[in-house]
């Protein structure tokens, strides 16, 4: 059954980037969508400044684009995503294009795809025009169901998918090195979480608690100027998510063996994109920010802090924080300490 619902839901996302679901259909047809369960009928949202961001600014082309879904007519009945299982606490799904690309990520909680909708992408668009080798991770499509359907209602099938770059492009091809690259999703650990603190740990399953924030025991061992690209660029983009109300967002950091080919699209790369190599030869790094939707002025924040607010306060501790009550200033405050205590800078 597995198998069946992400190969529909595959097929709903390939459906949404090549066809229109606002195209003239038959009564059937529209009858059809109403009532899906789990192929639902998508469409893009705002497409012409999803396409500008593409093509203008990170010059990615758009032949490109289309061929990672599979642009051959005759090839695209045949083509699939591939699913990547569940990657997040917050229980979305995965997929990834068959060469790698970009990877799908289902958006199931709708305070998300609210705030990044109706109060992040203008300002999203507009930073990354002005700075287009912002360090926030490269969104290149949302996909969204235009009507109502059966299966949203039920939640049987994702009513959005946010189409983004996957920094993880190149580890399949690397067959020498593919056992040795390593993923971190990096958030501040100084903060409280319920299901890794509450009664001893028992709250919740290691699996879990495994995935609440990852832990880089290293170093990032770089040339000063390449340190201080990095934390100039993640001062600049962390700025703008505060001032968009954003926290909880973390640090994406992939490690390969320098010795391997690393592969990038045909976009316009930065250093910390296509991977900066450190200064022992070893390992080749790059980085991201992921995971920037939870505003602390929507109603689910705001009734999360207080709710841990009342909490806080039974257990005699009313000023520690999670991640995602804290305010704005603070988490990046903590976000960019954070970073520099895993960067060692050598002139």
């Amino acid at each position: 059954m597995g198998g069946i619902r992400q190969d529909r839901i595959s097929r709903s996302i390939l459906n949404a980037i090549f066809y229109n679901a606002t195209d003239q259909r038959s009564v059937v047809t529209r009858l059809r969508a109403l009532f899906s369960v789990i192929q639902l009928v998508l469409t893009r949202w705002r497409h012409d400044l999803f396409s500008k961001l593409r093509s203008e600014v990170w010059e990615l082309r758009e032949e490109e684009y289309r061929e990672s879904f599979g642009r051959d007519k005759e090839r695209r009945k045949k083509v699939k995503l591939i699913p990547v299982g569940d990657l997040g606490y917050s229980g979305s799904t995965f997929f990834v294009t068959p060469d790698s690309k970009f990877l799908i990520k289902s958006l199931p909680r709708h305070f998300e795809h609210d705030f990044f909708r109706s109060d992040l992408l203008p300002h999203y668009f507009h930073h990354m025009s002005e700075h287009p080798h912002s360090l926030l991770v490269r969104i290149t499509d949302l996909l969204h169901a235009p009507a109502p359907q059966v299966g949203v209602l039920l939640g049987t099938a994702p009513s959005h998918h946010m189409v983004m770059e996957n920094l993880m492009y190149g580890k399949e091809s690397d067959t020498d090195s593919k056992d040795k690259w390593e993923s971190y999703d990096l958030k501040p650990t100084s903060y409280f979480y319920p299901e890794r603190d509450l009664m001893d740990g028992k709250l919740a399953p290691d699996s879990v608690k495994s995935r609440l924030a990852d832990k880089f025991e290293d170093k990032i061992r770089v040339t000063g100027d390449e340190a201080r690209d990095l934390q100039r660029q993640l001062q600049i983009d962390t700025q703008q998510l505060a001032d968009t109300n954003a926290v909880d967002y973390s640090l994406f950091l992939v490690r390969f063996p320098a010795s391997s080919k690393s592969e990038t699209t045909s976009a316009r790369q930065s250093p910390w994109r296509e991977g900066v190599v450190d200064r022992n030869g070893e390992w080749r790094y790059r980085a991201v920010l992921l995971d920037f939707f939870w505003a602390k002025h929507k109603l689910r924040a705001k009734a999360m802090t207080g709710l841990v607010g009342s909490f806080q306060w039974l257990r005699g501790r009313k000023d520690e924080h999670m991640s995602i009550t804290t305010n704005p200033k603070e988490y990046r405050e903590r976000f960019l300490k954070m970073v520099d205590g895993i960067i060692e800078a050598q002139e």
